[in-house]
């Protein structure tokens, strides 16, 4: 039990600046609620139960414009897809033997930050780690939600503009430290952000959306630098030790 309860207060020391983070950039979702007509307890409960910040613009816009449930459900899909891939990682590093609501609530929890500080957990990861993670992230980004529809429209552009832009800070500073200690990973992150820009730049992939463009970096890097550089199971590094 007290091991239990050490991956949870891990989970939420970790999340803490995630929260922190979040709180900020929902500010801007709380105003986007607010034009799309929720009250500030219906935007709260929408972050509470859809933790991502494309998911909900896309949803809150096509609800603002009238849009329809199908509309907004394949939308969200899209913007999201990419949690997709990420769960699948996340998930080759809770023990084989987990129950599949432990998988079940994990994946539900994925963004991109969170996912950062799952996979430099070392070795195996306990689920209540990602349980405190993910409640600290969830509490920060409801009530930046909550207060955003209140006051969010008080305040000025620029103050919203800076809130937004620390989310990508917190970010960099979630993968650093694991592209610091392998040069392998600090490769891949500088390849992955250049094919990012590239991406957005092309003309041929400007019919595609970035979630879209997002799942395919995902794959061929992925890809890449599973052929390139494949990770030695334990039980196969044990034996070359040996």
């Amino acid at each position: 039990m007290e091991q239990t309860n050490g991956w949870f207060r891990r989970g939420l020391r970790d999340g803490v600046p995630v929260g922190l983070g979040y709180f900020a950039v929902a500010l801007t979702i709380g105003i986007t609620a607010k034009q799309a007509g929720f009250t500030a307890l219906q935007a709260m409960i929408a972050s509470m139960t859809n933790l991502t910040s494309a998911g909900q613009f896309a949803a809150f816009s096509i609800i603002a414009a009238g849009g329809g449930y199908w509309e907004v459900a394949v939308m969200t899909l899209v913007a999201n897809a990419r949690y997709m891939l990420m769960s699948c990682s996340v998930s080759q590093k809770l023990d084989p033997n987990s129950r599949f609501f432990h998988r079940f609530f994990v994946a539900h929890g994925i963004t991109d930050e969170l996912f950062g500080l799952a996979i430099a957990v070392p070795g195996r990861l306990n689920p209540r780690y990602s349980y405190g993670s993910t409640l600290i992230a969830t509490v920060g980004w409801s009530l930046g939600t909550f207060s955003g529809v209140l006051m969010g429209e008080f305040l000025p552009a620029r103050i919203v503009s800076a809130l937004s832009v620390g989310l990508f800070g917190m970010f960099l500073a979630v993968i650093m430290p694991k592209a610091r200690e392998s040069r392998i990973v600090g490769a891949l992150v500088a390849v992955s952000f250049l094919l990012s820009y590239l991406a957005s730049r092309l003309e041929l992939l400007s019919g595609i959306s970035s979630g879209v463009k997002t799942i395919i970096l995902t794959v061929v890097i992925s890809l890449g630098a599973a052929l390139l550089f494949p990770v030695k199971d334990d039980e196969e590094a044990n034996v070359h030790e040996g």
